[in-house]
């Protein structure tokens, strides 16, 4: 039976709706039953523009509506109210992504999808829509219940996860406790071999300061939090090393020698992956309940509606959580 993949449309100004389509133009519905969040007439909009002529999507009110082989849609949000005009900023656009948000989700954790795909929304339109969160990640935890979770960006065999995300570089000391890093390391192993089926997963931590710190010299943060984090998680039986130089890790490609690299703190861990992954990187909230993906780009509003965005990360995306669920299937049967 095919996998029941929810996909939220993100913002509808932006190229969240033009990606969902052209990817499941590419891809077809064979294997999976796309179910798609958000509103038939965005879809419909960028259907026209796309000037898809197959294009015939079934609406649904409930998962016993669902029809396998085609895209079905459920309207999260009344028609009456979008007004769709590609690459401008609305409040209205940012309620209504994370309400496809909220549904999709809200099926996964009743069984009636496998997984979770979302598409870019506006974190300014999301927070003047009412939702007061830094993106998805901390948002599904919150709703999910789920107290240790992670970012876990992925390109084929390249890992990253981050143990601070969505908060200013100026806070980042402070939230970079010995406990904070020993949890991701556990995180990141138990995903390792939970979703990605790595029996023993190698774990590369990098360090925080310039040179990890040199021995003191450039920040005790290593020596006093980081270090005994690692330490912690190899008498818990983690294969864990580091702190690792996080420029001469990435440049002498060290990184190739691990399953997974836990960096600090968002742009530590994301410039050297998005440089790595070449626009087909995938966002993975590791740790939660249910499988959610999203590819590793923003709303691009200066070119939405143009017919120029490229599908490859979502792909990459809806590739990789049709993966995450069969792998977890396997192990819950």
């Amino acid at each position: 039976m095919p996998l029941r993949i929810a996909i939220s449309m993100g913002d509808y100004n932006g190229i969240g709706p033009e990606i969902i389509l052209k990817t499941l133009q590419k891809t077809g519905n064979k294997e999976i039953t796309p179910v798609l969040f958000g509103h038939k007439s965005v879809f419909n909009y960028y259907a026209d523009l796309l000037q898809i002529n197959d294009y015939s999507p079934n609406s649904v009110t409930s998962a016993r509506e669902i029809k396998p082989g085609t895209i079905n849609i459920f309207n999260c949000m009344a028609a009456e109210n979008i007004s769709i005009k590609p690459g401008t900023f609305s409040k209205h656009a940012g309620l209504c992504s994370m309400l496809a948000v909220e549904k999709g989700m809200e099926w996964c954790m009743q069984n009636d999808a496998d997984a979770l795909v979302t598409a870019p929304i506006s974190k300014e339109a999301v927070n003047r829509a009412g939702y007061h969160i830094p993106g998805h990640t901390e948002f599904l935890a919150e709703k999910t219940a789920t107290d240790t979770f992670m970012m876990l960006l992925v390109h084929e065999t390249l890992r990253v996860g981050l143990v601070t995300i969505h908060i200013p570089v100026g806070k980042i000391v402070h939230r970079l406790t010995s406990e904070a890093v020993r949890q991701r390391i556990k995180s990141m192993h138990h995903t390792l071999q939970n979703d990605f089926n790595i029996s023993q997963p190698r774990i590369a931590v990098l360090g925080l300061n310039p040179h990890a710190g040199d021995g003191g010299i450039i920040g005790n943060e290593e020596i006093e939090r980081i270090s005994p984090a690692i330490v912690s998680a190899e008498a818990d039986g983690i294969n864990a090393s580091g702190p690792y130089p996080a420029d001469g890790f990435f440049g002498n490609q060290k990184y190739k020698e691990f399953d997974g690299v836990l960096a600090m703190y968002h742009d530590q861990g994301l410039v050297p992956f998005k440089t790595l992954s070449f626009g087909g990187g995938v966002n993975v909230t590791a740790g939660l309940p249910i499988v959610r993906t999203s590819p590793d780009h923003g709303t691009a509003f200066d070119i939405a509606g143009k017919n120029k965005a490229n599908p490859s990360s979502f792909i990459e995306a809806l590739t990789l959580a049709v993966t995450l669920s069969k792998n977890r299937l396997q192990k819950q049967a």
